[in-house]
């Protein structure tokens, strides 16, 4: 498979090979959906609360006596049986975060990308660069490119005037290409990776 490369306005001046055993298999979806979980996981907060019995305040003294009321015994009023008492294995902080071996983590990548090639979602340019940090030329940038949406710019590393000219225009996120992941991928409808990013991501997939 071979992939045009072009410059900021558009225009083919190269081409990549890319290499049939890394992008040239069978797309393994599974292994996406593990690695979206994973990360959508590990992000979450996990101070959810409730109080049981012993949270709850008040209950301290017998609602009635024991004997003779023709009601259920009861020592507290804030047993779960009733109302405004504790709750049964009610959430309680924790974290969600767990882990999935590293090979998995690269299939999910890789699945993830070949699913964009297929979908001819991925630009590849031979530099990315903004000549002064301007949101306009970013977006004008873009415009050429025909990025619209949700764009996804990836590069080893990153243009401190780009992601300056970039961070104001929404839905557009840079990330670099060792930190790259199966979400980002997928969560994005354009995907704009310089010729270095392309390369350095066929070694490590490989």
């Amino acid at each position: 498979m071979t992939l045009d490369i072009v410059n900021s306005d558009n225009q083919k001046v190269g081409s990549v090979d890319l290499r049939d055993d890394v992008f040239g298999g069978p797309i393994k979806h599974d292994l996406v959906w593990t690695s979206v979980v994973r990360q959508n996981a590990s992000e979450r907060r996990g101070t959810h609360a409730t109080k049981n019995r012993a949270l709850v305040s008040g209950g301290g003294k017998k609602p009635y006596k024991q004997k003779g009321t023709g009601r259920a015994q009861a020592g507290s009023s804030r047993s779960p049986l009733w109302r405004h008492g504790g709750t049964i294995f009610g959430p309680q902080p924790r974290s969600y975060e767990f882990s999935i071996p590293r090979k998995v983590e690269r299939g999910a990548l890789l699945a993830s990308l070949q699913t964009r090639l297929r979908d001819g979602a991925i630009t590849v340019v031979d530099a990315l660069t903004v000549a002064d940090g301007k949101s306009k030329q970013a977006a004008e940038l873009l415009k050429r490119l025909g990025a619209t949406g949700k764009t996804l710019i990836v590069d080893i590393e990153i243009d401190p005037m780009l992601g300056r000219a970039a961070r104001n225009l929404a839905g557009v996120r840079l990330v670099q290409s060792g930190r790259l992941s199966a979400r980002d991928v997928m969560d994005n409808a354009h995907i704009i990776a310089t010729r270095a990013a392309v390369e350095r991501l066929q070694e490590v997939l490989g």
